[in-house]
């Protein structure tokens, strides 16, 4: 049985384009395993179909952490052989570009955003450099690379003059027994839900202005699931504006568990900037969680976002980051006579944008691969 490494930086837990790429690499035959990391609040790591590796290290950010990783990563790798490697992101490329030359095996590299854009970076040129350069130095060699949307694949190839392939973060099909109650949540019954969730609720993307947005709005809660380097921002705003009545604020949770909040939500938020290119063609995982769950959404302007909300018509986007403009367009959607065509709407956006017909772009690839 031919063996893969798909190597991350994240704990694993609550990444599901990683976990359906490890599935769907066992499917096609591969014994496979998953390489990360744990972190202190880390969640406990279900039993799965493949076989995981979670290193822990001494540091958990800035240039010693990636160091660290790397040099840890580099030496995993060293000590397993493998038929084909899978670096998701650019933050554990150069470790596998490295032993993919080295043992001439198959290197797939699944880029998740525009990894130099991202915001932390463009207040330290130094770092983003290095990353710049690292970049420019391995991805021009590369043979197969895919990414998250037509975007951001239209514009790795107009920069490196290679294929990117695209493989949209849409959710596989998640299995409950029944979706629990509002009540069984611990969630108000006498109000409307009004939800942002996602793994990197981070800066420029919008949730400070929702959270202030609830000035503005009654007969609601904004209900907040995820991990990000706002959350504590987050916490002195609702404190100093005495929103603790309106806003909640819940951890990262697996996907089986968040998927019942998400059903119970009444509209989905997602209100990324366009403050940098990375955002500006950003096609997040949270549209088609609230989409599959049949929850209207609210969105920023975005190119990939808006053009998915007006073919689908699954709700509407904002003009503006103004918290009282936010909060007019959230009681509009609450209000419109147009809510019930924009639910009925996301069944059919779901039924279109499955992953049985995205994953066919990954089946071919390594169908492509394994014939070389």
């Amino acid at each position: 049985m031919p063996k893969a490494i798909v190597s991350v930086i994240n704990d694993l837990v609550t990444d599901r384009r990683v976990h359906k790429t490890c599935m769907l690499l066992a499917e096609q035959g591969f014994e496979v395993t998953l390489v990360g990391r744990v972190l202190k609040n880390s969640l406990p790591l279900d039993q799965r179909a493949y076989k995981t590796h979670r290193m822990k290290l001494w540091f958990e950010k800035g240039v010693p952490f990636y160091a660290e990783f790397t040099i840890r990563l580099f030496f995993f790798l060293l000590n397993n052989k493998a038929n084909l490697l899978v670096a998701n992101d650019l933050d554990t490329l150069l470790p596998n570009y490295h032993f993919s030359k080295q043992r001439k095996c198959a290197l797939i590299y699944d880029s998740h955003e525009i990894f130099c854009e991202v915001p932390e970076l463009q207040h330290t040129p130094l770092k983003k450099k290095i990353w710049e350069s690292l970049e420019k130095a391995i991805v021009p060699k590369l043979s197969y690379c895919i990414t998250v949307n037509q975007s951001i694949a239209n514009w790795f190839t107009e920069k490196y003059k290679i294929e990117f392939k695209v493989v949209r973060n849409i959710p596989d099909k998640i299995s409950v027994d029944r979706i629990k109650t509002k009540a069984e949540l611990n969630l108000p019954t006498d109000k409307k839900i009004i939800l942002l969730q996602g793994a990197g609720i981070n800066v420029q993307r919008g949730a400070e202005e929702a959270v202030d947005a609830m000035r503005y709005i009654d007969n609601a809660i904004l209900l907040i699931i995820g991990g990000g380097d706002v959350i504590d921002n987050l916490k002195l705003i609702i404190n100093n504006s005495k929103l603790e009545d309106k806003v909640m604020m819940l951890p990262k949770m697996k996907p089986e568990e968040l998927y019942q909040y998400t059903c119970n939500a009444d509209i989905g938020l997602s209100l990324d900037k366009a403050t940098n290119i990375n955002y500006q063609y950003s096609l997040p995982n949270k549209l088609f969680d609230y989409v599959y769950a049949g929850v209207p959404v609210l969105a920023s302007p975005l190119k990939e976002i808006k053009s998915f909300i007006d073919t689908y018509k699954v709700g509407v986007c904002i003009q503006e980051h103004n918290a009282k403009h936010i909060a007019d367009k959230i009681n509009l959607v609450l209000a419109s006579p147009d809510y019930t065509e924009w639910k009925a709407n996301t069944k059919i956006a779901a039924q279109e944008n499955s992953w049985e017909k995205e994953k066919q772009v990954w089946i071919d690839l390594i169908k492509q691969i394994k014939s070389r």
